[in-house]
């Protein structure tokens, strides 16, 4: 057991009215029916920071369906370990979690029969384990992320030293760095990232752990891998992310092709940056396929594909459909083949909104197509003309609700229509045939 260190409201400096209206509506729904409720990690450290929280996750003493009894406006989600969505409108969403502490051996769950044998037993791969505040707090991954505000006495909870990380600026890994990587290789990459996006330091011990396990990195999951990167591009400071994971010896293991990348990587990363600076917070125009194409582009993996004649195998009739191309991948972390298909149009239309201005039908053809809103980001983005950026958008605003972009609409099959016997066709002796008038069928069997 731990005394944390409190801090008072007079001592720190959030104050109610720099949280979110619908987080402080969850926090005080749970208080309200007798439950813990403290606004936890990385929400907590940048108000501190004076920084807008790109999201707020609150921790409570509530179980899932419990939280999901207080609100009708929320999801249970997650396998690992289930997570209450409550959801304000199409795009806001408050993480609601329940305290857990680390599982030991005994508790942790018998492995799948069908899943795959674990490559090390350090992995954690289920943590389902519910606990107190405390041991929520020693679970976490890094000291500036496990402050928890209380909303009922205006507090900050520190179990782990944060606040002193914070003041001097450093990123820590809470517990022994060695043992926490293994257990998560992912906290390796995020300390990185995190270090970069808030200029902290990297403590030594936790940077010798990264240098010394970087290798286990590929033990984790390509999709979760991949959606890091996503975040990578969004934060703004991509390129010096980027930069930082090279000069760790990260990005080796994850994406070779990234550790040494020709000079119009770092370029277009630059520009990614600079578009993002323009927001508050990640924009929903920077969509996948431009994010990753700002990595596959300029490292020259979006090339035509050319048109070859396919050679049909001996006896296979010549209108056999080819075989897929392999799928398109940035070393260990495979890209979906609808954002490539998705990148490789948005690039092909770039020469068509840089020429001269076509004539007025073609301008509303080109501007119905589905992704001409994804190319005007990315010529707003990658391009060298702004004079076609600012003409495409007059011309879209002029347009106002007319856009409306092309869509693929499933066919609906028809239904078949039942015949009855054609005229002149007498049917077999025995056999019934069935005669349909309006309102009533009849059936005659024969005798």
């Amino acid at each position: 057991m731990v005394d944390p260190l409190i801090v008072p409201r007079s001592e720190h400096t959030i104050s109610r009215r720099a949280i979110d209206a619908d987080a402080l509506k969850v926090l005080y729904r749970l208080k309200q029916h007798n439950h813990l409720a403290y606004l936890v990690g990385g929400s907590v450290r940048d108000l501190l920071l004076d920084r807008h929280p790109k999201d707020y996750d609150v921790g409570t003493s509530a179980h899932p369906y419990e939280v999901k009894r207080l609100f009708r406006n929320c999801w249970i989600i997650g396998r690992r370990f289930r997570l209450a969505h409550v959801r304000f409108g199409p795009n806001k969403v408050i993480e609601v979690a329940t305290f857990r502490r680390k599982a030991e051996p005994g508790e942790m769950p018998m492995p799948d029969a069908t899943a795959a044998p674990a490559a090390d037993h350090r992995l954690v791969h289920r943590d389902n384990t519910f606990g107190t505040p405390e041991e929520d707090a020693f679970r976490r991954d890094f000291t500036v992320n496990a402050l928890f505000y209380d909303i009922e006495t205006f507090s900050i909870i520190d179990y782990v030293g944060g606040m002193a990380d914070l003041r001097n600026r450093v990123l820590r890994s809470i517990g022994d760095p060695n043992e926490r990587f293994l257990e998560d290789p992912v906290r390796m990459l995020r300390a990185v990232v995190l270090a970069e996006r808030l200029d902290f330091s990297i403590d030594p011990a936790s940077l010798d752990a990264v240098a010394r396990h970087g290798a286990e990195i590929t033990k984790a999951s390509p999709a979760r891998m991949l959606e890091e990167y996503y975040k990578i591009l969004r934060s703004g400071a991509s390129e010096r992310i980027f930069r930082r994971l090279a000069d760790v010896d990260l990005l080796r293991h994850i994406s070779p092709e990234l550790v040494d990348p020709p000079d119009e990587v770092w370029q277009s990363l630059e520009e990614l940056d600079e578009y993002r600076a323009r927001f508050t917070s990640a924009p929903d125009t920077l969509t996948n396929p431009i994010l990753i194409g700002s990595l596959l582009a300029p490292l020259g993996m979006m090339s035509r594909r050319p048109r070859r004649r396919h050679e049909e195998p001996e006896g296979e009739t010549p209108r056999a459909r080819p075989p897929k191309p392999p799928r398109l991948s940035l070393g260990m972390l495979p890209i979906a083949r609808g954002d490539v298909e998705h990148l490789r149009h948005i690039l092909a239309l770039q020469s068509r909104l840089a020429e001269q201005p076509p004539s007025p039908r073609a301008q509303r053809s080109l501007m119905h197509r589905s992704t001409f809103a994804d190319a005007m980001t990315w010529m707003d983005i990658h391009g060298q003309y702004p004079e076609a950026v600012q003409h495409w958008r007059g011309v879209r605003e002029a347009a106002g609700d007319e856009i409306v972009p092309e869509q693929r609409h499933r066919r609906r099959r028809r239904r078949r229509r039942r015949r009855g016997p054609r005229p002149g066709v007498v049917p077999e002796w025995g056999s019934g045939f069935r005669v349909q008038g309006s309102g009533f069928s009849t059936r005659f069997q024969g005798t």
